[in-house]
């Protein structure tokens, strides 16, 4: 199969670029700017893209192009500091900028069909600019800000852009990827959900032979298709577990079970831990400590259970690209740590299971589009996103079963409102919603008594990658609607408040 190697310098942004290469039905794999020439042409790649990153390149330490990737003639795409990275290493000049760009801008194409046409609106995010092309390139584009915007070396085919083309605020900007990966580099578009189940198979079977594997599933999408896939590998290997944690959602356990019965037909244990659970959470408020704790208690219920069934050495879990992203995973990436996820940088080192990750390089959409592929119903593919700490990073502060009811009551009332609307689902502008309890009191007054309760914040986003994320514009009538019935019918909650922060510089999760 055709491919595309990026290399990573730091950018947050680098997995999107590699999901836009995938959309154009390209495989690509990300490294990190300074990973082994082995490790990098060991997948064959077809062309280079360049990403991102926080340096400036005269910088002492600042990333650099490794030689071997100009050895190897193959076409090159610099994204922002990977255009600057490509300039420095060919002999142009890159100083800083007397004017900082950041956000929208327009563009100017200087030359017509180039990759760059169809490309006006765009997505800067730079200090530094590019004042001398290299010997070999011409200038493509150009802002008000940035003269040399875009530079091109039609002949060794090597390409740079001073915007974001992977961002969705650059409209047209997966085509201009399209066109480098699939026109400039001649990859064949062969990358398709078929084709990764094929791949997953494959590597799932190599990887576990012929011995038991446990998997985890908690109801998500992102579980339950990891577990599809290795069922489909290994068939009656594979044992599902599923861990009550008392975290859950409304009426989650008995909907898990169902689908995992009726729908895979594989073997499920149900483990009743809650009691272990918030035990282990008593008194604890801090963020990170909570999602250690559970990773941890995750595994060690695991290990029971693996002991009851014949100490299987595998374990499947349902981690994908975001939750690698932001945990900076360290073989993958050297961006900034956002947050500890529990399936990836929460567990505890003493593990005793051997991990198999089926969807760790996919982002969510992939994951949804490999379920349907895979004949999995659509009310399980299209399940609201759900972390692996449960209600945990939703109930703010302590957790205790009585903060915890409060909050599950709330979030159905949430659903409920939001799927009668048409806002969930297949198809459905909202993305992702919930609500979050705040460990903060409040005065109120119901029927001419004072109250001093909790609040609870609704959560609602819209985002095509869950990488950036915007808050979703619901209907006043419905957020009042939602708010009056969460006040009137969860004891303890007597305000309700609407979050509209993005993503950047807020997480979709609160914790």
């Amino acid at each position: 199969m055709d491919s595309i190697a990026i290399l990573d310098f730091g950018s947050q942004y680098a997995q999107l670029i590699a999901r836009r290469v995938r959309e154009a039905q390209v495989y690509c794999e990300l490294f990190p700017w300074d990973a082994p020439m082995e490790r990098i042409l060991a997948i064959q790649p077809k062309g280079f893209i360049l990403s991102g990153g926080p340096k400036s390149v005269y910088e002492q330490d600042a990333p650099y192009i490794q030689e071997f990737i100009f050895k190897t003639g193959l076409p090159i795409l610099g994204i922002c500091y990977g255009m600057q990275a490509l300039t420095h290493a060919l002999g142009g000049q890159v100083d800083a900028s007397a004017q900082r760009e950041y956000g929208p801008a327009e563009i100017e194409l200087n030359l017509p069909d180039t990759i760059l046409e169809g490309i006006r609106k765009v997505w800067m995010s730079h200090g530094d600019r590019i004042t001398r092309l290299p010997p070999g390139f011409i200038a493509l584009a150009r802002t008000g800000n940035s003269p040399l915007a875009a530079m091109g070396d039609m002949k060794r085919k090597y390409f740079g852009v001073q915007f974001h083309p992977e961002v969705h605020h650059t409209p047209n900007g997966e085509i201009l990827l399209q066109r480098f990966v699939v026109d400039i580099c001649g990859a064949k578009p062969t990358w398709t959900p078929a084709s990764i189940i094929d791949e997953a198979v494959e590597r799932i079977r190599q990887q576990v032979g012929r011995e038991r594997v446990l998997a985890a599933v908690s109801g998500g999408v992102d579980s339950s298709v990891a577990a599809a896939l290795v069922h489909k590998a290994v068939g009656d290997q594979l044992v599902a577990v599923f861990v009550d944690t008392g975290l859950l959602r409304q009426n989650e356990g008995e909907q898990v079970a169902a689908a995992f019965r009726d729908n895979l037909h594989a073997e499920l244990v149900t483990v009743d831990a809650s009691d272990e659970f918030f035990s282990a959470l008593a008194g604890v408020t801090n963020p990170e400590q909570k999602r250690k704790i559970v990773g941890e208690k995750f595994i060690r219920i695991f290990e029971v259970q693996a002991k009851l069934l014949g100490q299987p050495r595998f374990l499947v879990q349902g981690t994908i690209y975001p939750d690698v992203v932001e945990s900076s995973a360290p073989d993958r990436n050297k961006a900034e740590k956002i947050k500890t996820h529990h399936n990836v940088g929460g567990l505890p080192e003493d593990m005793q299971f051997e991990l198999v990750e089926p969807l760790r390089y996919l982002f969510k959409d992939e994951v949804r589009a490999v379920g349907e592929a895979l004949g999995l119903p659509e009310r399980l593919v299209w399940r609201q996103p759900f972390p692996g700490p449960g209600l945990t990073v939703r109930c703010l502060g302590e957790v205790t079963r009585e903060r915890v009811e409060r909050l599950r009551a709330a979030d159905a009332i949430l659903l409920e409102e939001l799927s009668k609307a048409g806002f969930l689902g297949k198809g459905a502008e909202t993305s992702q919603a919930f609500v979050v309890l705040l460990p903060v009191r409040s005065v109120g007054v119901m029927g001419d008594q004072r109250t001093y309760q909790e609040a609870a914040a609704i959560r609602a986003v819209t985002t095509e990658d869950f990488m950036t994320a915007d808050w979703a514009r619901l209907p006043h009538d419905l957020l009042a609607r939602v708010a009056n019935r969460i006040v009137n019918e969860v004891e303890g909650i007597n305000r309700v408040v609407y979050d509209i922060t993005s993503k950047p510089p807020a997480t979709i999760e609160w914790e």
